[in-house]
């Protein structure tokens, strides 16, 4: 690790090391429709950003106990999408648990999530 710091330090960077528990299947699959949710993003900005909003108020009202999750994605939802992509993609912690809450339900159809599910299933066979 020494040598990776001195190495970073040699041009301007400095190392993080973080340690998380790995991803469950749960958060795998998520991560799966959250790439698909992304992409409708992409295309449609405007029409994502309306509908989740929608969804995020509904939220707010039936889970009142999930506010500061669903709070940190009304900021998101205020960013440029070079800022909310990366949140839907993210291994990390804290995207994993945003993600519990996403309020981008209903993005998709019923045909593109079962799309979306098979194309998982693969994946998770191929690793196995």
């Amino acid at each position: 690790m020494d040598t990776v710091r001195r190495l970073a330090r040699s041009v301007g960077f400095e190392v993080s090391l973080e340690f998380y528990p790995p991803l469950t299947r749960e958060d795998r699959r998520s991560l799966f429709l959250h790439k698909a949710i992304a992409r409708h993003l992409m295309e449609d900005p405007q029409g994502v950003v309306a509908r989740a909003r929608s969804t995020l108020a509904l939220m707010r009202r039936k889970h009142p106990g999930a506010s500061q999750l669903l709070r940190e994605w009304d900021v998101l939802l205020d960013r440029p999408l070079p800022e909310l992509l990366p949140v839907l993609e993210d291994p990390g912690p804290r995207a994993r648990e945003l993600r519990h809450v996403t309020p981008f339900a209903g993005v998709l159809s019923a045909a593109e999530r079962a799309e979306v599910y098979r194309a998982f299933a693969a994946s998770e066979e191929e690793t196995s």
